[in-house]
């Protein structure tokens, strides 16, 4: 069943992780959705936060958000805003600029 197999995949995922780690990014969701004036909303495979009709992603990290892993947030999960610390590949601004220009991309409070 793959439900369990991602389950477990999460699981193991989570406690591989530190708690304060965990902790850090949540606190850095929530700042980034009260920043952009919306409510955290959290989870595996939910949005980060909600605004209106406008779902957002928060990537804090040091790699830069790619075109595959774009495609699939706008795909899977409607986002239509994501907010990244590290920014975007060429391929991914590219991608957004000619299939998806109402998709907003944010890196260090600047819209791309």
């Amino acid at each position: 069943n793959t439900m369990n197999a991602n389950n477990k995949y999460l699981t193991n995922l989570l406690s591989s992780m530190s708690k304060n780690h965990i902790n850090r990014a949540i606190r850095y969701e929530k700042r980034k959705a009260r920043e952009h004036g919306g409510r955290h909303l959290g989870g595996p495979s939910a949005p980060d936060y909600q605004r209106g009709e406008n779902f957002g992603e928060v990537k804090c990290r040091d790699s830069k958000v790619t075109q595959p892993e774009l495609q699939r947030l706008i795909r899977e999960k409607g986002i239509s805003e994501v907010d990244s610390k590290a920014g975007f590949t060429k391929p991914a601004i590219d991608y957004r600029n000619s299939h998806h220009p109402e998709v907003r991309l944010i890196q260090r409070r600047r819209t791309i």
